[in-house]
């Protein structure tokens, strides 16, 4: 038996703020949600393909110092998809852990965007190559490992 991921669920704070992010600015379509008081969640895919749940229920931001959800990848064709990305990211304001695109390692082909969310939840976006020549961060570690 081989496991896949099916889709992700993110606690988040504010409901509204993380859907306007998640929708607005990474692209994803609302596939249904739901508005009851203390009941609130949306769920976002890519076309009719679910891939992300948000759930109002989290009382406070991201902790990476917590055991859980290290980080939440999404990968891209190509490095120029990365760019747009980052440029949509960028002019929304968003917090990066990095400087433009960065190698997965020293010398790989494989690299992209590391960033945070509206809660601070640690997000990646990145390409399989093109960014060759891109610095990596840290020489020993990969660079989605610390940030």
């Amino acid at each position: 038996m081989t496991l896949r991921t099916g889709h992700i669920g993110l606690n988040v704070t504010d409901l509204g703020r993380s859907l306007a992010f998640y929708r607005d600015v990474l692209g994803f379509s609302l596939i249904g949600e739901g508005k009851e008081d203390g009941r609130r969640f949306a769920f976002l895919g890519d076309g009719g393909t679910l891939v992300l749940t948000l759930w109002q229920q989290a009382e406070e931001p991201y902790d990476g110092a917590r055991a859980g959800l290290h980080h939440l990848a999404f990968e891209v064709d190509s490095v120029e998809r990365v760019r747009e990305y980052e440029a949509a990211l960028r002019a929304h304001g968003t917090d990066f852990a990095h400087e433009g695109v960065a190698a997965h390692h020293e010398g790989a082909a494989s690299g992209g965007i590391f960033f945070h969310d509206p809660d601070g939840t640690r997000l990646e976006i990145s390409a399989p190559t093109g960014a060759e020549g891109a610095p990596a961060p840290h020489d020993s570690a990969p660079t989605c490992g610390f940030f």
